[in-house]
C-alpha cells in the first residue's frame, strides 16, 4: 500500500513526515545539490495535494453531518449528499445507494445515473432482486467490500446476469466499488460508485467510501430512533389531547369520543373509525370519524341495532377480546355495512370494558389489506380504556352536578341568611325558589305555624288566583285530611301523587285555583315543635323522588335555623358590640405595645362608654396610697382634687376595699354607705353608684378599675363581666411594658458582654501569636541545623512540634478573624484580583495534601474570566478553607475547583467525592463552632470556625455561600459574589 493510501483520514497534526532530504543521506554532495531543487518542489506539490484532499474529505464529512442534523427522520437528502460527495471526491461518474431488505434490495438514492439506466430503474421499480451471479450476492455472503476493476471481465457480465448487463450496456459501468453498510455485523445496505473507464479506485478512495457507508448507517439508525420517538411523542400528544378534551368538556362524551377516534384513526393510519356504545343488548353509534357519506347515512337510518350473528361486533360480545381481521371481505360471508358502504378490508375492534362488562367498542378500518401492528392495537386499547374512564366520569359528574346543585342552593340560602340578618322574607324566598327549581316543581308556598293556625309567609311561582286566595284568607286551620292537616297532626311529610284524584283535596282551591296535581308538604320542626311547613306543587301527575323530598326537608331545616337565628340576633348584636369594643382595645394594645398610657386611656374610655358610666379611672399604687394613671369623664375640679389627694388604703374607698378583698366591689349608693370616707370627692364628682374591679397579676392586685355613675343605677352582670375583661387586658398591657423594659436592659448587658468578649479574643489572639511565631521560628532554625545538626529522632519531634504549632496558629488566626468580624473590625482590602491566579495559588498550596492521599485534584476555570475587584487575600483564604476541608474529608476519588461567571457575578464551587453531609447537619454547618455530627468529623478534627468565617467574608463581598450534599454522594460547596465590589457590605454578627 502506498503512503498516500495509508494516510487517509489521519489528521495532519498527528503524523510527522521526515524531511525528504533524509533519503539522500548517502548520495554524493554534488549529486544532492543538483537534485535538491526539483526534489523539494515535488515534495511540496505532494504535500499540498494531500492537504487539499484531506481538507476536501473533511469538508465533505462535515457537510454530510450537517445534512444529517438538518434532516431528522428524512434519509433521502442524506443519501443523496453521501452519493454526491463520494462520487465527486472518488472521481466516479455515478453512484447508487441500495437498502437491503432480507432478500431484495431497494434503491434508496442515485446520483448522476445515465439516462437509460435511470429510466430502466423507473420501469423496474425501487425493489431489485439480484440474480445468483450478481455481485450483490457475493457481498451478502461475505459482508465485505467488492472492488471490480472491469465489469466486462466479471463472471456476472460474461454469463449475462440481467442486472450486471444493464449496468454495463445501459450505464457504461466498467470499474465498480461496492461497500457494504453494516450494523452490528448485519448487512443493511450498499453504497456503489461506478466509473465508465477501467480505472481502479485507490486505497484512500476505498477508505473514504467506507467512512461514507458508516455515516449512512448512523443516519439510518438516527432516523429509526427519531421515527420511534416521533411516534411515541405523537401517541403521548394524542393521549394528552384526549385528557385535555375530557377536562375541557366535563360530562360531554361526544367531543371526547370524536377526539379519541380522530387520534386513533390518524396515528394508526386507518381510513375511518366508529365508536359504539353497548347497553347490554344493542349497539348504537356514539361517534364516527372519516366514514364515507353512504355509511353515515346508513348509520342514521338504522339507529340502535343488534349485531349480526358471526359479524365482528357479535364476536366482540361473545369474547370481550380484541378482534383483528386482516381481510374482512375474505373472512366474513355476510357483507356488513362497513364493507358495502365503506370498502373496509383490514379491521380491528377493541372492547370497552367496565368491571369486565362490555359497554362499547372502538373500531377502525383500512380500505386496503394491511394488518395493524401490535403497537397500534395497544394504542387503540388504551383509547378504549380512556373512553371507559370518560363514560364513568360523565356518570359521576352528572351525579356530582345534581349534588353540587343542591349544595349550591343550600349555600345560596345560607348566604341569604347571613346577608339578611333578622329578615326572614328574603330567606324564605330563596329557599322556595331553589326548592321549586331543583325539584322541577311549578310553584311553592311556605307557611308559618303559631301553635294553632298556619299563616302565609312566602311564595314562588304561585298562580295569581291561588296567590290572591292565600293572602285574603289570612291565618287558617287546615281542612281535616288535607296535607297541612296531616303535617300538623303527625309532624311528618305528606306526599300526594294526584291531588285531582284525591276526594279530600279535590275540588279544593289547591286543585281548582292552583291546578296542582302532585304535591309534597314538609314540616318545619324545632325541638319536635311544629313552626311551619314548605309545600311544593306540580301541575302534572309526576310524584317527587326521594332525593327531592330529602332536599325540601333540608330546606325546611334551614328555615327553622333562619327563624331561630332571627330570635337570637338581637342578643347577638348586643354581645357583638361588647366584643367589638374588646377587639378595639386589643388592637390598641397590639399597636401600642410599649405606649402604656395610650392603651390605658383607650381601655378606660371603652369601659365607661360600653357600661354606660359617667366617669371611670385606672388606679395604681404609689407608696402607701393609690393614684389615678388614667381617667375618663372627670371635670377639671375633680381632676385637680384627685391629683392632690391620693387615695388611701383601707375600706374608706372603693379602691382600698377592692385591693383588700382582691375581688369586685359594687356600691349601689356611696351616700348610703357609712364606711365610704371619700365624701368630698363624691360631692365634687356627683358620684352615686360605683364599681371597683381589681387588676390581678398571678392573684395579686396591681391596680383597680373604678366606674362611677351620677345616679343610683347598679351595673348589670354583663357590664361587670365586660369590665373584668378590660381589667385583664390592662394587666396584660402593664405586664408587656414591664417585660419589655427588662428585655431591653438584658439586651444592653448582653451587647456589652459580647463586645468585651470580642475585644478579649482579639487581644489574646495577638498576645498568643507573638510567642507562637517565635516558637515556630526557632523550631525551623533547629530543624535546619542552625544550632547544630539535629538527630533523626529530634527532627521527627521538631516536625511534629512545627505541625502542631502551625495548626494552633491557624486556630488563633480563625479566632482572631471571628472576633474581628463580631466586633465589626474586619475591613476588606479592596483591589483588583484574578480568579485564575487565586485558583492556581490554592492548587499549588494544597496539591501536596491531595497527593499524600492519592486524590485527583482538578481546577476547571472558564476561559477569559474578567478581572475582579475585592479582597483577593480573603477570597484565597475562603477557597483554601473549602478545598482543605474537601481534601481532609475525602479518602478516595477527587476534589475539583470550578470557576465561571454569569450576569456580573463570579460562581465558584469545590466538589468532592467524600462521605457527604446530612440535611440536618447542613442546616448548622455555617455556624460558629459547628461541624457535621458524625464519626468521620470527630476523627478528622477541627474547630468549626472555618466555614463560619468564610460565610462572613463572602457576605461582606455582597455574595452568598451554600452547600449541596447527600450522604455517601460527596459534597459541593459553592459561593457567588459580584465581579466588582465597590464597597464592603456590613454583616451583622449572629
Amino acid at each position: 500500500m502506498s503512503r498516500r493510501s495509508r494516510t487517509i483520514g489521519v489528521p495532519a497534526k498527528t503524523r510527522r513526515r521526515k524531511p525528504a532530504a533524509s533519503k539522500s543521506r548517502n548520495v554524493p554532495k554534488a549529486v544532492t545539490r543538483r537534485g535538491s531543487a526539483p526534489s523539494k518542489k515535488t515534495n511540496v506539490a505532494l504535500l499540498t495535494r494531500e492537504r487539499d484532499e484531506a481538507l476536501e474529505q473533511l469538508s465533505a464529512a462535515s457537510e454530510i453531518l450537517k445534512v444529517i442534523s438538518s434532516s431528522p427522520g428524512d434519509l433521502k437528502p442524506v443519501f443523496e449528499a453521501i452519493l454526491e460527495k463520494a462520487s465527486r471526491i472518488c472521481e466516479a461518474q455515478f453512484g447508487v445507494l441500495q437498502l437491503y431488505e432480507n432478500g431484495p434490495f431497494r434503491t434508496a438514492a442515485t446520483h448522476n445515473a445515465p439516462t437509460a439506466f435511470a429510466e430502466a430503474i423507473t420501469r423496474r421499480g425501487p425493489i431489485f432482486r439480484p440474480g445468483p451471479l450478481h455481485p450483490f450476492i457475493r457481498i451478502i455472503a461475505t459482508k465485505q467490500l467488492l472492488h471490480i476493476s472491469d465489469y466486462r471481465e466479471d463472471a456476472a457480465y460474461k454469463q449475462r446476469d440481467p442486472g450486471t448487463v444493464r449496468l454495463v450496456e445501459l450505464a457504461g459501468a466498467r470499474t465498480v466499488l461496492n461497500v457494504p453498510m453494516l450494523k452490528d455485523d448485519e448487512l443493511i445496505g450498499l453504497i456503489v460508485i461506478y466509473r465508465t473507464e477501467v480505472r481502479p479506485f485507490t486505497d484512500k478512495q476505498i477508505e473514504l467510501l467506507k467512512n461514507f457507508a458508516a455515516q449512512a448507517v448512523i443516519a439510518i439508525e438516527n432516523t429509526r430512533l427519531f421515527n420511534e420517538l416521533r411516534q411515541s411523542l405523537e401517541r403521548q400528544t394524542a393521549t394528552a389531547q384526549v385528557l385535555s378534551v375530557i377536562s375541557s368538556f366535563p360530562g360531554q362524551l361526544k367531543p371526547v369520543f370524536e377526539v379519541m377516534l380522530e387520534s386513533a384513526v390518524r396515528i394508526c393510519e386507518a381510513k375511518f373509525g366508529t365508536l359504539y356504545l353497548f347497553d347490554g343488548k344493542m349497539f348504537d353509534v356514539a361517534a364516527r370519524v372519516g366514514a364515507p357519506p353512504e355509511l353515515v347515512e346508513f348509520h342514521k337510518q338504522r339507529g340502535p341495532f343488534r349485531p349480526i350473528a358471526g359479524a365482528l361486533l357479535d364476536r366482540l360480545v361473545k369474547t370481550k377480546r380484541v378482534c383483528h381481521v386482516a381481510d374482512a371481505s375474505a373472512e366474513f360471508e355476510v357483507k356488513v355495512a362497513e364493507l358495502r358502504f365503506g370498502g373496509a378490508r383490514t379491521v380491528v375492534c377493541v372492547p370497552m370494558l367496565k368491571d369486565d362488562a362490555l359497554i362499547g367498542a372502538f373500531v377502525i378500518y383500512r380500505q386496503e389489506v394491511r394488518p395493524f401492528t401490535d403497537e397500534q392495537v395497544a394504542l387503540l386499547t388504551n383509547f378504549a380504556a380512556q373512553a371507559v374512564i370518560a363514560i364513568e366520569n360523565a356518570r359521576l359528574l352528572n351525579e356530582l352536578r345534581q349534588s353540587l346543585e343542591q349544595q349550591t342552593a343550600t349555600s345560596e340560602v345560607l348566604g341569604v341568611i347571613s346577608s339578611s340578618p333578622g329578615e326572614l322574607e328574603p330567606v324564605f324566598q330563596a329557599m322556595l325558589a331553589n326548592a321549586v327549581r331543583i325539584c322541577d316543581a311549578k310553584f311553592g308556598i311556605l307557611y308559618r305555624f303559631n301553635g294553632e293556625a298556619f299563616d302565609f309567609a312566602a311564595e314562588v311561582g304561585t298562580p295569581p288566583e291561588y296567590s290572591e286566595f292565600q293572602r285574603q284568607r289570612g291565618p287558617f286551620q287546615p281542612t281535616p285530611g288535607r296535607p297541612l292537616d296531616h303535617v300538623m297532626r303527625t309532624k311528618r311529610m305528606s306526599h300526594i301523587a294526584d291531588a285531582a284524584a284525591d276526594a279530600v283535596i279535590s275540588p279544593g282551591p289547591t286543585a281548582t285555583l292552583g291546578g296542582a296535581r302532585s304535591m309534597v308538604a314538609v314540616p318545619m320542626l324545632k325541638d319536635e315543635a311544629l313552626v311551619g311547613a314548605i309545600v311544593i306543587y306540580r301541575q302534572e301527575i309526576r310524584p317527587f323522588s326521594d332525593k327531592q323530598i330529602a332536599l325540601v326537608q333540608n330546606f325546611a331545616a334551614q328555615a327553622v335555623i333562619a327563624i331561630e337565628n332571627t330570635r337570637l340576633l338581637n342578643e347577638l348584636r348586643q354581645s357583638l358590640q361588647q366584643q367589638t369594643a374588646t377587639a378595639d382595645v386589643l388592637k390598641v394594645i397590639s399597636r401600642s405595645t410599649f405606649d402604656l398610657q395610650t392603651v390605658l386611656d383607650t381601655l378606660i374610655e371603652s369601659a365607661a362608654r360600653l357600661c354606660e358610666a359617667d366617669m371611670a379611672s385606672i388606679n395604681r399604687q404609689h407608696g402607701d396610697a393609690y393614684r389615678q394613671v388614667a381617667n375618663y369623664g372627670h371635670s377639671p375640679e375633680l381632676q385637680a382634687y384627685m391629683d392632690s389627694h391620693p387615695i388611701p388604703a383601707g375600706h374608706g374607698s372603693v379602691v382600698g376595699r377592692t385591693v383588700s378583698a382582691e375581688k369586685i366591689i359594687h356600691i349601689h349608693d356611696v351616700l348610703a354607705d357609712p364606711d365610704y370616707k371619700m365624701a368630698e370627692a363624691a360631692k365634687i364628682g356627683g358620684m352615686r353608684t360605683m364599681l371597683g374591679v381589681p387588676l390581678l397579676r398571678e392573684g395579686t392586685p396591681i391596680g383597680v378599675i373604678v366606674l362611677q355613675r351620677k345616679m343610683v343605677r347598679p351595673f348589670t352582670e354583663k357590664q361587670i363581666e365586660l369590665v373584668t375583661t378590660f381589667a385583664d387586658q390592662a394587666v396584660i398591657a402593664i405586664e408587656n411594658v414591664r417585660l419589655f423594659d427588662e428585655i431591653q436592659d438584658k439586651s444592653r448587658q448582653l451587647e456589652e458582654a459580647s463586645q468585651h468578649k470580642s475585644q478579649f479574643l482579639a487581644n489574646m489572639s495577638h498576645e498568643l501569636r507573638t510567642p507562637l511565631n517565635a516558637i515556630l521560628g526557632y523550631t525551623e532554625l533547629m530543624a535546619d541545623g542552625a544550632y547544630g545538626e539535629p538527630s533523626e529522632k529530634m527532627i521527627g519531634v521538631l516536625k511534629r512540634l512545627e505541625s502542631n504549632g502551625r495548626h494552633l496558629l491557624g486556630l488563633i488566626n480563625d479566632v482572631l478573624d471571628l472576633s474581628k468580624i463580631e466586633a465589626g473590625q474586619l475591613v476588606l482590602e479592596l483591589s483588583d484580583y484574578c480568579i485564575q491566579d487565586i485558583a492556581q495559588t490554592v492548587r499549588s498550596t494544597l496539591e501536596p495534601l491531595a497527593a499524600d492521599k492519592k486524590l485527583a485534584f482538578k481546577v476547571e476555570v472558564a476561559p477569559q474570566l474578567p478581572p475582579g475587584r475585592g479582597d483577593g487575600r480573603r477570597l484565597t483564604q475562603v477557597l483554601i478553607n473549602l478545598v482543605g476541608n474537601a481534601i481532609k474529608f475525602t479518602d478516595a476519588g477527587e476534589v475539583v475547583i470550578k470557576a465561571a461567571t454569569d450576569n456580573g457575578s463570579f460562581h465558584l464551587s469545590v466538589c468532592d467525592t467524600g462521605p457527604g453531609i446530612s440535611v440536618a447537619d447542613q442546616a448548622r454547618l455555617f455556624q460558629e463552632f459547628q461541624q457535621a455530627d458524625n464519626a468521620i468529623t470527630r476523627k478528622k478534627g477541627g474547630t468549626g470556625l472555618g466555614l463560619a468565617i468564610s460565610k462572613r467574608i463572602i457576605e461582606m463581598h455582597g455574595g452568598k455561600i451554600w452547600v449541596e450534599s447527600q450522604v455517601d454522594q460527596g459534597s459541593t460547596f459553592s459561593f457567588t459574589l459580584p465581579v466588582i465590589v465597590e464597597q464592603q457590605v456590613n454583616v451583622e454578627s449572629k
